[in-house]
């Protein structure tokens, strides 16, 4: 058997996203239960009323059936509520008394108002008394309509009373979730700072311990990068004074292949201590932006030409930015020398108003950098390297405002895509 198509396959209707929040649970949740509560109780109250007072009209019927029935037998004249075999006895009743020779009583309609009957044998017929019963049944009917007006009432209080409540547990929740949004983001400053969590003498509640938690989390979370960043700061300030020695001494050296390997190999320490100030200056977010117009075609192509690469410029429309230009070129000489090291050529650079595109033909990017961004000394290009280029970049990118998304080309290669704030200036419009 082959599957049906897709379009033959009933698709489920998908619920609005508001009916999945607490909130709206814990309405339907208590409407549901103070219905059901008031049902049964009204019910109850409805059996219970009803039984009596049926059982009231009832006694009183067999009593004056009673009565009637002495005077029928003592040839007495009957009154006007009792006859034998009367119109509009219920058939039922009349068979019971009239053939079967029992009492028995009901009620039922006559003339449009409720009548109770008790009926009896009466030498092979329906000896029968009425009892108006209108105003027991008006009772019952405004018992009914006084259980469902509480009722109405009791659910609309109690689910004003319940969403309340809710609405404050769901805020403290939301305000949580934010928070935990904020650390991800990098703001690790943010706190909760629920207040039952401060105070001791106050009880805690389990969004209260959650807040606790999160807190606490982000206070450890924050001790420790600190420490990661004060650690790499510390290590590159103090590299740089032996390198510079040591980079001075290497000029002394005399020419020849072994001077030539120290001297590349210093540089390649240099360039990475100071990648690792660079980085530890972002991470401390000290960095500070000399904003300006600029034109983007222009400074894209000059930084290619500085970078000394095979790379293609290609310019679809030009368009004015806003930016620090040295951080941008440094960005863009980042994720070019990425291209160049880790892809294959052709390394294309493209400008299409504000953004920006590089763009090679190697095996993409690894899978770990599309979901979680560049690290710190992770490549998995086969290539040798730190991973600090494209870690620079993504942060020069942040500090000035732009929007940098690593992806994959559908054909092949990796594509950065860098989004600047464009400038509009208002006074031509």
């Amino acid at each position: 058997m082959t599957a049906p198509p897709a379009r033959a396959r009933r698709r489920r209707p998908r619920l609005p996203a508001w009916t999945a929040t607490l909130t709206w649970k814990a309405a339907v949740f208590i409407t549901v239960m103070c219905c059901a509560l008031a049902a049964l109780l009204g019910a109850l109250v409805h059996v219970s009323v009803s039984r009596q007072t049926v059982d009231t009209a009832r006694e009183k019927a067999l009593d004056r059936l009673e009565e009637v029935t002495v005077a029928y037998e003592a040839g007495e004249p009957l009154p006007p509520f009792a006859a034998v075999d009367p119109p509009g006895l219920p058939p039922a009743l009349r068979d019971l008394a009239a053939v079967r020779g029992q009492r028995g009583t009901v009620v039922a309609d006559l003339d449009g108002r409720p009548t109770m009957w008790a009926a009896g044998p009466a030498d092979g017929r329906a000896l029968a008394v009425r009892v108006d019963y209108s105003l027991s049944a008006s009772t019952i009917s405004g018992l009914d309509q006084a259980i469902v007006g509480s009722s109405v009432l009791a659910i609309g209080a109690t689910l004003l009373v319940g969403s309340f409540a809710v609405t404050r547990v769901t805020r403290r929740l939301h305000l949580t979730a934010q928070v935990a949004r904020r650390i991800s983001a990098g703001d690790l400053d943010a706190r909760v700072n629920d207040p039952r969590t401060k105070d001791p003498s106050r009880p805690e509640d389990e969004v209260a311990t959650v807040s606790g938690a999160l807190d606490t989390m982000a206070s450890s979370l924050q001790r420790k990068l600190q420490s990661e960043q004060r650690f790499t700061a510390d290590v590159a300030h103090e590299l740089r004074t032996p390198l510079t020695g040591l980079s001075a001494a290497a000029e002394l050296l005399p020419p020849g292949r072994p001077a030539e390997l120290v001297r590349d190999r210093v540089r390649a320490m240099r360039a990475l201590t100071e990648d690792l100030l660079e980085i530890s200056r972002l991470e401390a977010h000290t960095e500070e932006v000399d904003l300006d117009v600029h034109a983007l075609g222009p400074l894209a192509e000059r930084t290619v030409r500085a970078s000394g690469t095979d790379t293609e410029v290609r310019i679809v429309r030009d368009a004015r930015v806003e930016t620090d230009k040295r951080r941008l070129e440094r960005v863009l000489g980042n994720l070019v020398a990425n291209a160049h090291k880790h892809g294959r050529p052709p390394v294309v650079v493209s400008v299409d108003g504000p953004v920006v595109t590089v763009r090679d033909h190697g095996p993409g990017y690894p899978e770990y950098l599309l979901e979680h961004g560049p690290q710190r000394f992770r490549t998995e290009s086969g290539s040798k390297g730190h991973g600090l280029g494209l870690t620079i970049a993504a942060g020069q990118a942040a500090v000035i405002g732009a929007e940098l998304v690593f992806a994959n080309a559908p054909d092949g290669g990796a594509a950065a895509r860098l989004t600047l704030p464009e400038y509009i200036d208002l006074t031509d419009s």
